[in-house]
């Protein structure tokens, strides 16, 4: 079990919640609680951040084009664990990769969105 599975989740307002997860290389064998402790610190606090902003699949609860009044952009940090499964993050980053995305984007700032807004846009 060498890879690294980050789970993460999208609660709406009202407390629906939807889980995702995305493995990732672990080429380095660094420990869950490294990369938990290291991601956390990039977070915002309650471990919050934004999918789209360092190339994670959102896992929103609407459909395309239907938020509604409890819907936001953040999603939330829940663990990190040693897997066995194949790395399937979409950019073929490594965890120590993403981890370098993570604190570059949380040092930049991140940029909340209103989904309604987007929505209406794209729509």
């Amino acid at each position: 079990m060498r890879n690294i599975k980050f789970s993460y989740l999208y609660r709406d307002g009202g407390n629906y919640k939807n889980r995702s997860a995305v493995v990732f290389s672990n080429p380095d064998r660094l420990s869950p609680s490294n990369v938990a402790l290291r991601l956390q610190q990039a977070f915002m606090p309650d471990g919050l951040f934004i999918a789209r902003q360092i190339s994670l699949p959102e896992a929103f609860l609407f459909r395309a084009g239907d938020p509604t009044s409890d819907d936001h952009c953040f999603h939330e940090f829940d663990s990190v664990e040693l897997t066995a499964d194949e790395a399937d993050d979409r950019q073929g980053r490594s965890i120590v990769e993403f981890m370098a995305e993570v604190a570059k984007v949380a040092q930049a700032g991140w940029r909340a969105f209103d989904p309604i807004d987007k929505c209406a846009r794209e729509f």
